[in-house]
């Protein structure tokens, strides 16, 4: 059983990791428009182009992680990671004066660095936590507690800028990204492979039953999570009229996924990780469904929903992953395979939120919808969209979580 110490040693690098990811959507679009002076239009295009070249680059990246670890482990994956996230994060927020008038550039240039800085550090990380132990005991304590601590660096990334503005939030980035890589590195207790194959294949994971089963539940139920992400600020303002109090919401939501982490960490314990995953999608249906007959001014009520739903996420984040160690070593590919495995994993993690967007936002404009417009069929379109269409694909997922032979690992 990993001990506490080695235990924390490994999940705090999470928290950097989780501090990257929210400003790069939430604050740089803002920031490069307001001070850089770039069209909303140029910027997201510039994020997009290269969010979908850094997906599509995560499968090949894990199989070059397992093909060339050469019996080691996947420091040196992540000792590579570092200077490219440091450089692109803070350059990103931090121009020099030089960069005036090609500010444009500049951001592809910072987002050519965090993003394969980012998938390099995440698949290395999450294999690395596979790794560590197979027993059914510990795989959710393992992802629970490191789950939990990606929350708490999402609530600093969202609680930190408003007091001491992004050059303050990227000093406290190197920080933190320092700090947890010398304590995972040092003092974790990093697993080594068992044996390096010579050669690889980017879809070696799709020949096992048990992976298939458990990507589609991941995929389908990743949309329905992506979805709300993608509509929270427009459900928010247009139909709630809470535009004020947005980040609060937000919070409350995260906070309540942190500290769910134990009661889905023990229920999996008990139950299984498939069992009490299945449980979290019918309560998160039952709880989520409610923001739908929310009508203006409802904040009471709506806190009480992203509490609730908060408290689901928790399951989202911490069994999936343990699910998918349990998979691996059922394959007879622990230790040796993990990269191929998590490289897949990080490819439909970002593609859930482009399916997301893409679908989403079409839809809604299809149905009537314009954002600032507080309509009536607009405001119904928006609520049918942000809290029946994620039920719809939670309970998809769910009925196949529940026909699938995931609840006997």
């Amino acid at each position: 059983m990993l001990s506490r110490t080695a235990l924390f040693n490994y999940s705090l690098f999470a928290m950097p990791l989780a501090v990257v990811a929210l400003p790069i959507y939430v604050y740089a679009p803002a920031f490069y428009a307001q001070q850089m002076h770039l069209s909303l239009a140029v910027i997201g295009v510039a994020l997009l182009c290269t969010r979908l070249l850094d997906a599509f680059i995560d499968p090949a990246l894990g199989l070059w992680m397992d093909t060339t670890r050469r019996g080691g482990g996947y420091g040196k994956f992540i000792l590579l990671s570092l200077p490219l996230l440091a450089a692109g994060f803070v350059g990103m927020f931090n121009p020099p004066a030089m960069v005036e008038g090609h500010a444009l550039l500049w951001l592809i240039v910072c987002l050519s660095l965090v993003y394969p800085g980012f998938s390099l550090a995440t698949i290395a990380y999450q294999s690395w936590g596979a790794a560590l132990t197979q027993q059914r005991a510990a795989r959710s304590r393992v992802t629970g507690v490191r789950e939990a601590c990606g929350l708490l660096g999402v609530v600093a990334a969202a609680v930190l800028p408003a007091m001491i503005g992004l050059r303050g939030l990227s000093i406290v980035f190197v920080v933190l990204l320092a700090l947890g890589a010398w304590r995972l590195l040092r003092q974790a207790g990093e697993p080594t492979a068992a044996t390096v194959a010579a050669e690889g294949n980017i879809f070696l994971p799709l020949r096992s039953k048990g992976f298939r089963w458990l990507f589609c539940v991941f995929v389908l139920n990743g949309i329905a999570a992506a979805i709300p992400a993608t509509l929270f600020q427009f459900f928010a303002e247009d139909r709630l009229h809470l535009g004020h109090q947005a980040g609060y919401l937000l919070g409350l939501y995260f906070i309540a996924g942190a500290a769910s982490m134990p009661l889905w960490v023990a229920l999996a314990r008990r139950q299984g990780e498939a069992r009490a995953w299945l449980i979290s999608m019918l309560l998160a249906i039952a709880a989520f469904s409610w923001a739908y007959f929310l009508p203006a001014g409802s904040g009471v009520a709506f806190g009480a929903v992203c509490i609730l739903s908060g408290l689901t996420l928790g399951a989202d984040l911490a069994l999936p992953p343990a699910l998918l160690a349990a998979v691996i070593h059922q394959a007879g590919h622990s230790g040796r395979r993990e990269g191929a495995y998590f490289g897949l994993w990080s490819w439909a993690t970002k593609m859930n939120l482009a399916l997301a967007a893409g679908a989403a936002l079409p839809l809604l404009g299809t149905l009537g919808y314009v954002p600032g417009m507080r309509g009536e069929t607009g405001g119904l379109a928006l609520a049918c969209t942000y809290a029946l269409l994620p039920c719809a694909f939670k309970l998809a997922a769910g009925v196949l979580l529940f026909l699938s032979p995931l609840r006997e690992l």
